[in-house]
């Protein structure tokens, strides 16, 4: 691939981590059965449409744990060449502790917490002993998973490996192993297409399930997930559906258990490759996350989430430069993209 294009789409990934918490982060909330009020969708079209199109003075749109965690793995990366997870998970607990109020779940503040202190040798313990020793079930391996996508881009067999490793630091139940491992997945998935050329749905998420049918040996759940997301898309594997926001809130979910929201992520990139009736964007990248906003629930995430993969396949340049200028750190993101570039390009894993 040509190195400007993906130097494109590996800001593109980032950023859309980025916007997607901030966006998202106000709307965050109760899960309504038909999604966001009419109201609230009207107030989401008009503010993101302002946010692209003015240069105005206002508090800067704050970022949440998703973003501040996303960070933390992309710095450990860029500073290591490699994954260290000693390291990463002192980075995850140091970033915690110096920002508490970033909108950390009790559980993983729980795990941060003891990770300031535990033994290196026992770096994924604290998480063993999660939920009665059953392991976080929910998104957070998922929603920071955007730099390993990136660092081993070209490179399968490792990503499976390096995001378990990695995401179990704080998740050691199956669903959000699996969650985490579908989102990077999706991410690298989307970083090998040519954003010049109409996305081929059907293929990308029949390429996805082939992929979890394999890894996931215990039931499959989220074979089973993907398959409504294409059941939703399709009536047939032809004809095209636009499934109401209830029906999707019922049938995917947009809790903050993994199973209920990485999939709801990747749907919500797919279906924005059409326009969608209330989101008044010819950009597919906003639509995206404008769409994954209006679902409810876990908002910043799942916006932050499906705005990683949206990012990947779009690329940076979707990106109004003003709507990025009222996103907390949005240069320093860019940055981030930029050096992850550099290391994983000389990564002899990648060639």
């Amino acid at each position: 691939m040509d190195s400007m294009l993906l130097k494109n789409k590996f800001r593109g990934a980032m950023l859309g981590v980025l916007v997607g918490d901030c966006l998202g982060s106000p709307f965050e909330g109760k899960i309504r059965p038909k999604g966001l009020s009419i109201l609230k969708r009207r107030s989401l079209q008009k503010r993101i449409t302002k946010l692209e199109e003015q240069k105005f003075r206002e508090p800067v749109m704050p970022y949440t744990d998703d973003s501040a965690m996303t960070r933390a793995l992309a710095e450990s990366l860029i500073d290591k060449r490699d994954l260290d997870i000693v390291d990463v998970a002192k980075r995850f607990a140091r970033s915690y502790q110096n920002e508490p109020d970033r909108g950390y779940g009790a559980g993983a503040a729980s795990v941060l917490e003891k990770l300031l202190t535990v033994k290196e040798t026992d770096i994924k313990e604290p998480a063993k002993t999660l939920f009665d020793g059953l392991g976080s079930y929910g998104n957070g391996g998922a929603m920071r998973i955007a730099p390993m996508a990136l660092f081993l881009y070209n490179n399968y067999d490792h990503l499976l490996r390096y995001t378990k490793e990695v995401t179990e630091i704080t998740h050691t139940n199956k669903l959000g192993i699996n969650g985490a491992i579908l989102q990077a997945i999706a991410i690298q998935q989307s970083l090998c297409l040519n954003p010049s050329e109409e996305l081929n749905v059907s293929d990308f998420i029949d390429n996805l399930i082939s992929k979890m049918d394999k890894i996931e040996v215990d039931g499959q759940p989220y074979k089973e997930r993907l398959t409504i997301v294409k059941n939703l898309l399709f009536e047939d594997d032809t004809s095209w559906t636009s499934p109401s926001d209830e029906k999707v809130i019922q049938e995917l979910g947009v809790g903050i258990r993994a199973i209920e929201s990485v999939p709801t992520a990747i749907f919500c990139f797919l279906r924005a490759q059409r326009l969608i009736r209330g989101i008044r964007t010819q950009n597919p990248l906003r639509r995206t996350i404008q769409y994954a906003i209006t679902l409810s629930g876990d908002t910043d995430t799942i916006a932050s989430m499906a705005g990683a993969i949206a990012g990947a396949f779009h690329g940076y340049e979707k990106f109004s430069t003003l709507l990025l200028s009222h996103c907390e750190a949005s240069e320093e993101f860019r940055e981030f993209a930029g050096k992850l570039l550099d290391v994983a390009t000389s990564n002899p894993l990648n060639n």
